[in-house]
């Protein structure tokens, strides 16, 4: 893999080009495209990501510094601003949404096998959605409030690994429940959402998509009690119940008995009540399940501060999601080569090396296999799984 190519080269051999390329043709990406391929922009917004480019004068300057390098390092085409600006504006973002995706579908069976704190072999998925502030002047097609935009990432995280298995981009006025919609239900799977999913007409599409979901109770649910399970007060269960739902419309919306879980969290004392559709698992696993969901926001604020989705390169729609989608990217491949190279540090540690090691000349394993020990965190214990280990 070496033979005197730069990390950067090495990094990008995980690539499956072959997908790439299909990607490309899928939406016709290079029609009428000569010098600067869609490769050649996918590239250079990846050095972007992996080294905190600010802009695209930024990314114009240190690539051209490094001009003899370019060819090795993939990147055939004239790097030029008005260039890459372009190619931000009018290529199809979901090029990089499908290829994001065929990366996810090599990371998946990679982290198949990995823990995330719950004893439980189905798959779990974590339902969330994060804001990123923009300026109105300059995203007016991203109108949030009369004097502010912003877009909304709505994020399905698979809890094995904390891979994204769905990313849905709206604009921030979009509620979250809506987000609920775009979701293709696994029958099987569990699907873990905070309170402000609770719309009991979406929730029953769960039910009947054979698929399970754990959300939090609204203070003012009206039900009824049917049975009452016998609880270990000790671990924080408060009471286990099968509940029907009493109130004029949500009685209709979800006809079925749902179950109703109590319990105080013996670490912070706070009072909890979940909803959940599953009537096998133990109460307390439900519970646990439910304090998983913190991973996702963990995700969020670890992408945020690491990788460039609140500075954006260009003003467009198309250019915003197409920078978004090829940091999922980046995520997702570090993540591959994690596991493929089999490192025991943290994503956050490779990343570093990472941003300072990309032009030199050395095996990819060299460099990421020295990394001390004392940079596998970057903010102690909150972390993500993934990052961790």
């Amino acid at each position: 893999m070496h033979t005197g190519r730069t990390i950067f080269a090495q990094v990008m051999d995980f690539l499956p080009l072959s997908e790439f390329r299909a990607s490309v043709a899928r939406y016709q990406g290079e029609y009428k495209v000569r010098g600067f391929s869609c490769l050649d922009q996918f590239l250079c917004l990846a050095f972007a990501q992996l080294t905190y480019r600010e802009s695209l004068r930024d990314i114009e300057t240190c690539l051209r510094a490094m001009q003899p390098k370019l060819y090795h390092m993939g990147i055939r085409g004239r790097v030029a601003r008005s260039t890459l600006a372009d190619a931000n504006e009018t290529r199809d973002w979901r090029i990089y949404a499908d290829f994001a995706q065929v990366l996810l579908g090599i990371a998946k069976p990679l982290y198949a096998t990995e823990p995330f704190g719950v004893d439980l072999a189905a798959t779990v998925y974590a339902f969330d959605s994060t804001t990123i502030d923009l300026c109105l002047a300059l995203f007016p097609w991203a109108r949030f409030r009369q004097t502010k935009g912003a877009i909304k990432l709505h994020t399905l995280l698979d809890l094995r690994g904390n891979l994204p298995e769905v990313v849905y981009i709206s604009d921030g006025k979009l509620h979250d429940v809506k987000a609920l919609d775009v979701l293709v239900l696994l029958p099987g799977a569990y699907y873990v959402l905070d309170r402000g999913y609770l719309d009991f007409a979406r929730l029953f599409r769960f039910q009947q998509a054979g698929a399970f979901f754990v959300t939090r109770a609204k203070a003012n649910l009206q039900c009824a009690r049917r049975y009452s399970h016998p609880v270990d007060k000790t671990t924080g269960l408060r009471c286990d119940q099968t509940i029907v739902l009493t109130g004029p419309k949500t009685a209709t919306l979800y006809p079925l008995p749902l179950r109703r879980i109590r319990y105080t969290d013996p670490e912070t004392g706070k009072r909890l009540v979940f909803l959940t559709n599953d009537f096998t698992l133990p109460a307390l696993t439900i519970a646990q399940l439910y304090k998983a969901r913190w991973q996702v926001e963990l995700f969020f604020k670890w992408i945020k501060q690491h990788l460039r989705i609140k500075a954006f390169y260009g003003t467009s729609a198309n250019a915003v999601k197409t920078q978004v989608w090829v940091a999922i990217s980046v995520y997702v491949l570090v993540a591959i080569v994690k596991k493929r190279l089999a490192l025991p540090q943290s994503l956050y540690a490779i990343l570093q090396v990472l941003s300072v090691t990309l032009f030199e000349n050395v095996p990819i394993y060299q460099a990421l296999a020295q990394i001390p020990d004392t940079l596998a965190t970057d903010e102690g214990c909150n972390q993500l799984l993934l990052f961790d280990q």
